[in-house]
């Protein structure tokens, strides 16, 4: 297992508690910090907040402010915090891009600071996955992990799986 640190790229989402239709707070504070303190983390770990929106807004301008934050930071050991909307274009527009880094994109269903949230249960297995998993673009969700070019997000269900 690689002992090295591990980035963290926030970029919003549901996992953040925002959301599009609401109007999102101008000094929103990332419920991600908290997060990992629950989750009791030992890796070394370094944060990074890139932008805090809803996902259905995410462009492909954002795309490639965090493609090269991606590809310009030291680490090899990439997670990225995303709204479940579009993960799977964000992770086919990274994918596309052969980084020699892991890279592992998870968020959550229900807010972080919900009741019965999955967020914490993602972080987690995301941390583990991006210990283990071969270089390559991934979506972690709740406990089952697709590989970028093989993914979609159910929306009737609201689960993830292959295309």
């Amino acid at each position: 297992m690689n002992t090295s640190q591990i980035k963290i790229f926030i970029t919003g989402g549901t996992i953040d508690d925002l959301n599009y239709e609401r109007d999102v707070p101008q000094n929103h504070q990332s419920l991600i910090t908290g997060l990992l303190e629950r989750a009791r983390i030992t890796p070394d770990y370094d944060v990074e907040v890139l932008m805090q929106k809803d996902s259905r807004v995410i462009s492909d301008k954002d795309r490639e402010i965090i493609l090269e934050r991606c590809r310009n930071c030291t680490e090899d050991e990439i997670l990225i915090t995303h709204g479940t909307y579009t993960m799977p274009g964000t992770a086919k527009y990274l994918g596309n891009t052969h980084l020699d880094k892991t890279i592992v994109l998870f968020g959550a269903h229900i807010p972080a600071n919900r009741d019965n949230s999955d967020a914490l249960f993602n972080l987690g297995t995301a941390f583990i996955a991006c210990q283990l998993l071969p270089k390559g673009v991934y979506i972690l969700m709740n406990g089952k992990v697709f590989t970028w070019d093989n993914v979609k997000k159910d929306f009737p269900t609201g689960y993830f799986k292959e295309e």
